[in-house]
């Protein structure tokens, strides 16, 4: 049994630790919001944060994540009100969607970690997730104002 915390609430799983995270989000936990994309950690559909960092689910193992805390777009604190969340919206920065969730969960790591970022750091931050329908420019836009948003508070 690996034993962790994904969205502020305790699991314990019954898997072998080679299991990729995504899949015990998913399969195990019925956590469908981090998403499959290419099963190598380079387009970021499946982003979600471990310890507070962004990481590619569908490459973390289970087994090295014991005692670790997980959070996915579904456990964001304050959620409906959350700055990057409404600067999506607000920016209308998703098409199809199926790349948001890991976009959002990149960005929110992003502005943890770099407050006022510029264009060339958010490029550099976010070009591991990728986005078939191209809405960078709209991406972009959303997380200079999210930055914006968090400032003031």
């Amino acid at each position: 049994m690996i034993e962790l915390t994904v969205n502020g609430i305790k699991h314990r799983v019954d898997v072998v630790p080679e299991m990729p995270l995504l899949w015990v989000l998913r399969d195990e936990l019925g956590i469908t919001s981090p998403k499959y994309g290419c099963g190598i950690a380079q387009c970021g559909a499946c982003t979600v944060q471990i310890n507070g960092a962004a990481v590619r689910s569908c490459q973390a193992r289970i087994g090295d994540l014991a005692g670790k805390s997980v959070v996915t777009i579904d456990g964001l604190d304050n959620r409906e009100q959350h700055p990057v969340l409404q600067a999506w919206i607000e920016h209308q920065v998703p098409q199809c969607g199926y790349c948001q969730t890991g976009q959002i969960m990149q960005a929110v790591s992003l502005l943890e970690l770099i407050p006022k970022p510029t264009d060339e750091q958010i490029n550099e931050v976010m070009s591991g997730n990728l986005c078939r329908c191209g809405t960078y420019p709209r991406i972009r836009a959303a997380i200079h104002a999210a930055a914006a948003k968090m400032a003031e508070k």
